[in-house]
Parts: C-alpha cells; structure tokens; sequence
C-alpha cells in the first residue's frame, strides 16, 4: 500500500489529509491569518498552507501592465496584477508565528515558496512544501525545494504529460515522497469549469506511477471534484479556505468557508469509508437480510416420510432456513428420500431427508 508521511500523520490508502489554503485570504493582516488557522482547524483541516514570494521574484510589472487583456479571473481585480501581488505577499516576520499558532492548535503549516530565499526563509519551519502549478517547468526550483528533503506536492494544473513526465523524472530521482495532484488551473469559479477539471486523469497517474500517493488541488465550487477524486484514489486535498466568500481579494470568491468546508470533509470521510477494501462478500450488517430475503425450496404440499422428491414437490420461498437448500442446488435435493413428514411451505433440510 502507498503511503506518505505528512506532518505527524502516515497517510495511505485508507485516511485523507485536508489541505486550507488560506495563501491571499489573509487580507495582508497576520491577526486576520491566525484566525483563519483557528477555522480551518475548527472545520476539519489536517494542514494549513500560505504561499511565501515577493512580488518582483514572481511576476513581471511591465509583462503585465503590457500584455494585451486580463485573464479571466483578473479582469475584475481593482488593482494591477502586480500590486496585487504585493498586497498578498507575507512578511517574512509572519513565518515563525503562523507556524507557532498552527502548532498551538494542531495543524501541519507548510507553503507554496516562489523564490529561492523564501525557501530558504521558511524551511526551518516547515515539514513539507508545494510546488504550484505556475513552477512546473522551472526545475531549478522544484530541484532546490527537493534538495531539502522533505515531502513535496507537485501541483500539474495547465500542464500537459510532458511536463508531469519532466518533473516525475525528477522528483523521483529525488526521492519516494512525492505527492501528485491532479489540477484545473482556472480560478473563476465558474461551473463550466466542470468539464475541464478531467479527474480520470487520476488514473493514468497511478498506472504510471503506482507508487505514489495522489491528490487533488481544487478550484471548483462544491464538493463534486474533491468526492469525485477520492474515489479515484485521491487521497490529500487541497482547497483555498477563507471565512467570508464576499470579501474582496483574488481567491475569496472561489475558496471554501467554515460550513462549507466542514461538509467537504464530513461528506469525504463518509466516501472513504464507503469504498471499502474491493473483496466482496456478505456484509456484517447484511447478516439478517441475506436470511429474510433469500429463497430456500420448500414443499408445495403436504408430503409423507419415505416420499422420494421430484421437481414438482419444490417451489423456492423466503426465509432461507438453517441447513435448507438454495434453489441453485435443486439438483441435488431431486431424488432425495424424506425421513420425515413435511408440510405445505415448509423448507427441505438435512435433517427430513437422507
């Protein structure tokens, strides 16, 4: 069974690892941030994920001052985009206390970091790292995260095989612990969105790679996606988590809040078990309907000891009785003696005929 240890937590085939990614949603306020540690908490999070990078490293003014349109989900941000970037950025004095605050109420901290000293910044703290989608063809990054060895997610949204293949190659060159998530890049929240989030490709990920524990980065409304993937063997989620979806801020919209949240989770776990371990067999609780709803052959008259059985004595009727016959096995009741007297409707057994 595949298995990766996250945090304090060994998951595997049979457990779930929630990821709240408050990354934006702090609103630029660390009082803000620790109370958004405290509900993710409250409603079900095992971990609770930032993002650390300053805006010069990440993206470029003018690249976007330049470029002609906004992408869809910007097209309604009040700012630039590069500004917007420098509202969401942390300060680099947040990291020890928003991991002290997650230790005090038992959630995994950990971030997505952009830049090589925000890695640097925040792997003393840390016990395992994301990489986002957007990096997923600079390997010089997704090699120095690596390099510290520790757990790694490795987000493929807006990737194509190539790109997994390239950055599997190297992870697994790497090291065992690696998370692949399947993702939609597309943060609009729209329910057309749907049709692209292309979970089978879950599949083909555990062909390809059977020894790796799968997930799922999400951007969806709901929980059809999240459900949807755990059933496909997805086993750590990650969604972005605020307090209040009517905020301003560019991933409020879309994230999940305390009540939604906590039924993803509730809803999860009652899949999970669902699933069950694939062996079929009679259920512990099936125990009573097997005997009240199965047929066992019966008599369909009043019939004397000594009387040999033929086809036309057996008619199939519920209850199925102790040490009766199955009408599969009426072949083998056909000739059969009876030891005793049977009445109208009542079961052969082992015990009225030799």
């Amino acid at each position: 069974m595949k298995s990766i240890k996250l945090g304090n937590r060994l998951i595997d085939d049979n457990s779930l690892y929630f990821i709240a990614d408050i990354g934006a949603n702090h609103n630029g306020s660390l009082e803000k941030a620790k109370a958004l540690i405290h509900l993710a908490k409250e409603s079900g999070a095992d971990a609770a994920k930032f993002q650390n990078f300053s805006a010069n490293k990440i993206v470029s003014k003018q690249g976007f001052e330049t470029m002609k349109g906004k992408l869809s989900h910007q097209s309604k941000w009040k700012k630039s985009v590069f500004e917007i970037y420098e509202d969401a950025s942390i300060n680099k004095d947040w990291t020890k206390i928003l991991k002290e605050e997650c230790d005090k109420v038992g959630l995994d901290y950990f971030t997505s970091p952009y830049d090589f000293e925000s890695v640097d910044l925040v792997d003393p703290f840390v016990d395992l790292y994301k990489i986002g989608s957007g990096d997923a063809a600079w390997l010089e990054i997704i090699e120095y995260v690596l390099d510290k060895g520790k757990p790694t997610l490795l987000a493929t949204g807006a990737c194509d095989w190539d790109d997994v293949e390239r950055m599997m190659n190297l992870a697994t060159s790497k090291t065992k612990d690696i998370v692949l998530m399947q993702c939609n890049t597309n943060y609009t929240g729209s329910l057309e969105n749907f049709k692209y989030c292309n979970l089978n490709v879950l599949k083909a990920y555990a062909e390809k790679y059977p020894d790796v524990v799968l997930g799922l980065s999400d951007h969806t409304p709901g929980h059809s996606t999240v459900l949807g993937s755990i059933a496909l063997g997805a086993r750590i989620i990650e969604k972005h988590f605020t307090d209040d979806n009517n905020q301003e801020g560019p991933d409020h919209a879309f994230a999940m809040n305390p009540q939604s949240w906590k039924d993803m989770v509730d809803r999860s776990y009652e899949l999970l078990s669902a699933l069950g371990d694939g062996e079929k067999r009679v259920e512990e609780n099936e125990a009573q309907s097997y005997i009240v709803q199965r047929r066992c052959l019966c008599a369909k008259d009043n019939l004397k000891k000594g009387h040999r059985i033929t086809k036309d004595d057996i008619f199939p009727l519920r209850p199925i009785a102790p040490d009766s016959f199955q009408p599969y096995e009426i072949d083998d009741l056909i000739g059969k003696e009876l030891i005793l007297d049977i009445e109208e409707a009542c079961s052969f057994t082992l015990t009225n005929i030799k």
